[in-house]
């Protein structure tokens, strides 16, 4: 995909020092699992017939998007903001349990997004299409669980800076419907403060929908 970005001035970057120092740690990338509340998002989007894991993942990237850290990388060893981040999930052929990976760019509103994700996903056949781009979030399900923690494959790749979002089997937990959501980011870009920020804007979205 190629949505266009900014490069920037790391001499005037607020975030120089502490880019610097998580860029150099051994494991820059940190995850933390949260718990949603998915009463209302469930009721919603069977009354409207939508996809549970598509609509997902477009409020997820919709209040992302939102927040700047999440739309930094690294590009050829410079630092970029995005204007736009796009999406990168897998989803799997219930004949085979095999997954795919699918790139589905952003859209305007949730009904634009399921439309042309859905089209996509029934227009690709091979499982891998080339390599993750940087301006992608990438998505991934597990709705076979109930997890706490979710850790991930590691590349080697120090500089890999696309948040990673995994999300767990929904529960009845006191009344309501309740979800694991597990964010990895690189802490050169996103600190604890922007979890929070993602999380409470992501919860929001659910209940209000």
């Amino acid at each position: 995909m190629s949505n266009r970005y900014n490069v920037i001035d790391i001499n005037s970057w607020k975030r120089k020092i502490h880019c610097q120092i998580f860029r150099n740690a051994v494991q820059p990338q940190y995850c933390v699992s949260v718990e949603l509340d998915v009463t209302n998002f469930y009721k919603v989007i069977k009354e409207r017939d939508m996809s549970y894991t598509l609509s997902f993942i477009y409020i997820v990237t919709k209040c992302a998007n939102e927040i700047e850290e999440f739309r930094y990388r690294f590009l050829d060893d410079k630092v970029v903001l995005y204007e736009s981040i796009d999406t990168s999930f897998t989803y799997m052929d219930k004949d085979n349990e095999l997954f795919k990976v699918v790139n589905v760019p952003m859209c305007g509103s949730i009904e634009e997004y399921l439309e042309n994700a859905t089209e996509i996903i029934s227009k690709q056949k091979e499982y891998f299409t080339g390599p993750i781009e940087k301006d992608v979030y990438q998505f991934s399900a597990l709705p076979w669980v109930v997890f706490t923690h979710v850790s991930h494959t590691e590349s080697g790749q120090k500089d890999k800076a696309q948040p990673l979002f995994d999300w767990g089997k929904f529960h009845e937990k006191d009344g309501n419907l309740v979800m694991p959501l597990s964010i990895q980011v690189h802490h050169s870009f996103v600190d604890g403060i922007h979890i929070g920020k993602l999380v409470n804007n992501i919860q929001k979205y659910l209940d209000e929908m």
